[in-house]
């Protein structure tokens, strides 16, 4: 992937930005690498992506919406 072919932000000198989100998901903007617990980078196909913290996704590392079904709340 050449810098060309990137999302904008997550070329090179983008601060990266992490938000948690109230009775929500973790976004993720920026330059940021996402691991599995075996350090191998996880795929990652858009610039924002949002990470489960609910533990109830069936698409985990991310969200998918499921907090909101089962009622999941976090500050």
């Amino acid at each position: 992937m050449t810098a060309s072919d990137r999302p904008a932000d997550r070329r090179p000198g983008r601060t990266p930005s992490i938000v948690a989100c109230p009775d929500g998901p973790i976004l993720v903007r920026g330059d940021v690498t996402i691991t599995d617990d075996t350090g191998q980078p996880i795929p990652r196909r858009r610039s924002t992506v949002a990470l489960c913290r609910c533990g109830a996704s069936a698409i985990k590392p991310y969200c998918d919406g499921t907090h909101k079904a089962i009622g999941f709340t976090a500050p």
